[in-house]
C-alpha cells in the first residue's frame, strides 16, 4: 500500500501549494483532498472547521498517509493545534512526542519563520480570509520568531468567491483588490511586505502586484511551505522513510470530480483527475 504525502484544503487553493512541493518534492507520492461540498471555512467557527478539518485528516490516514499537511491557512489557524496535541495522543495513544506514527503540519508556522526576513521596515501585512483574521494566529506566530516585527492584518472575504469563479483575472477583479490593497497599506505607511495568507490568492499576484507600490515585496506561500517540508523530512528520517517514492499524485474531493476537474486546473496548473469521496 501506498504511503503518500497527504495535503489537504477546504477546496482548490491547497493545489498551488501542492504545485511547489512536488516541484521541489517529486519523487514521492501525494494524496490531495479537498473539501469542496462543504467550502469555503474561513467564515465558519472555530468548532465546525475543527470538525471538517479533523475528518479529512483522518481520512486520509485512512487512505495511508503517515504525514499531513493542512495546506488550507483557515485549517491551520482554527483546527491544527488540537489536532496536533489533543486527537493525534487519542487517536494513536501508543504514540509518544517523538514516535513517526502520524505527522499533521500547517502552513502558517513556516511562513511565521521567514516572514520577517524579507521587511526591512519590520512592518507587514497579512492579506487573509475573515477565520484566519479572527483567528490571530499569525499575529500570535510571528511574533514568536521576530518580535520586532508588527502585522496589520487586512480580511478579504470577497477574493476566494472571485477566485473559484473563474473571476481572478477579469476587470470586475480590479476593485475589490484594490480596495483591500488600499485599507492594508492605510494602516502603516511602514508596510514594505504583504503576504498572502490564503493559497487561493496566488492566483490574483498579477492585480495585487500592480495595486501595492513598487518597492513592496508580495509573498505567496507555495514555495515557502515547499522549502520547510524539505527541511522537515530532512529532520525527520523516519518519517521521510515512511513516505512512498513513486511519483504519483492522486486526487480527492467531496463534491463533484467533474467541477473539480474543471476548476483544479487553475491552481495546480496542469490537467486532474478526482474522485469522489464521501466523509
Amino acid at each position: 500500500m501506498l504511503q503518500p504525502i497527504g495535503v489537504f484544503d477546504s477546496g482548490y487553493g491547497g493545489l498551488t501549494v501542492l504545485r511547489e512541493i512536488v516541484r521541489a518534492l517529486p519523487q514521492y507520492d501525494y494524496l490531495y483532498l479537498g473539501d469542496n461540498a462543504r467550502t469555503p471555512y474561513g467564515p465558519r467557527s472555530f468548532e465546525t472547521v475543527y470538525h471538517y478539518t479533523l475528518e479529512c485528516v483522518q481520512h486520509l490516514f485512512d487512505q495511508g498517509c503517515r504525514l499531513v499537511i493542512l495546506a488550507c491557512n483557515t485549517a491551520s489557524a482554527k483546527a491544527l493545534r488540537n489536532i496536533q496535541q489533543l486527537d493525534l495522543p487519542r487517536l494513536y495513544p501508543g504514540a509518544g512526542p517523538h514516535d513517526p506514527a502520524r505527522r499533521v503540519l500547517g502552513v502558517i508556522r513556516p511562513t511565521a519563520e521567514v516572514i520577517g526576513t524579507y521587511s526591512k521596515t519590520g512592518a507587514v501585512g497579512v492579506l487573509a480570509t475573515q477565520g484566519t483574521v479572527a483567528s490571530e494566529s499569525y499575529v500570535v506566530e510571528i511574533e514568536k520568531f521576530f518580535p520586532g516585527v508588527t502585522v496589520f492584518q487586512e480580511a478579504c472575504p470577497m477574493w476566494v468567491p472571485l477566485v473559484e469563479n473563474g473571476e481572478y483575472d477579469s476587470p470586475g477583479a480590479d476593485y475589490f483588490v484594490r480596495q483591500h490593497i488600499d485599507r492594508v497599506i492605510a494602516k502603516s505607511p511602514d508596510i514594505d511586505t504583504l503576504l498572502l495568507a490564503c493559497t487561493h490568492y496566488p492566483l490574483l499576484i498579477d492585480k495585487i502586484r500592480q495595486a501595492v507600490p513598487t518597492a513592496t515585496t508580495v509573498l505567496s506561500q507555495g514555495q515557502i511551505v515547499a522549502d520547510s517540508l524539505a527541511d522537515y523530512l530532512r529532520r525527520h528520517p523516519a518519517i521521510e522513510q515512511q513516505c512512498s517514492k513513486t511519483g504519483q499524485r492522486q486526487f480527492l474531493t467531496t463534491d463533484s470530480p467533474a467541477d473539480f476537474d474543471r476548476k483544479a486546473t487553475m491552481f495546480y496548473g496542469e490537467p486532474v483527475q478526482s474522485i469522489h469521496v464521501a466523509l
